[in-house]
C-alpha cells in the first residue's frame, strides 16, 4: 500500500519523515542525524611568525585541542567563523576575543551571556599570565607561555 501525505495526499517515499511538498512531519518518524567526532588536535588560530602562547583545553568536549596564539587578535565562541570555535551551547555566538598585549595576551568579553571567569572569578577583561585558567561555558581553557620550554 502506498503512503499518502495526510495533509495534501502527496504520495510520499518510504522512510520519509515529513511531506516533500508541504512539510507536515509524519508522526512516529525521527530524522536521523550522525554526529560530528571531535577528535583532540593541534589547531592554528591566524597562524602568524610567532608561537608563543597556547590555550588547551583541560575541561569540556575538545578536552586536549590545543590552538596557538601568533595573531594580534583572536575571535573565540560557539560561531564556526570564530578562530576558536568551542561547540556548545554554553558559550556564546562571539564570546571573546583575545588581543596582544606586548608580549602577551589580554582576553576581553564580547558581552556573553555565560560571562567570563579567570581562576575563578568573574572578569569583563584580563591581562593573561602563564598557568591562567579560563572558564567559557562548560569549557575550561589553560593558558601558557612558551609551552614545552
Amino acid at each position: 500500500m502506498t503512503e499518502k501525505c495526510p495533509v495534501c495526499n502527496t504520495v510520499l517515499d518510504p522512510g520519509a519523515t515529513a511531506c516533500p511538498i508541504c512539510g507536515f512531519k509524519l508522526l512516529g518518524r525521527t530524522q536521523a542525524f550522525t554526529p560530528i567526532a571531535m577528535q583532540p588536535n593541534d589547531v592554528t588560530a591566524n597562524a602568524g611568525l610567532l608561537n608563543e602562547a597556547t590555550l588547551r583545553i583541560v575541561k569540556g568536549a575538545q578536552v586536549g585541542s590545543i590552538f596557538h596564539l601568533s595573531a594580534d587578535t583572536i575571535t573565540m565562541g560557539r560561531n564556526p567563523h570564530c578562530d576558536i570555535f568551542l561547540n556548545d551551547m554554553t558559550v556564546s555566538r562571539n564570546h571573546a576575543v583575545f588581543e596582544r598585549r606586548g608580549s602577551g595576551y589580554a582576553i576581553i568579553d564580547q558581552g556573553s551571556f555565560n560571562g567570563l571567569w579567570i581562576n575563578h572569578e568573574n572578569v569583563h577583561e584580563a591581562v593573561l599570565r602563564d598557568g591562567d585558567l579560563i572558564e567559557v561555558g562548560a569549557f575550561i581553557l589553560l593558558y601558557q607561555t612558551n609551552p614545552g620550554h
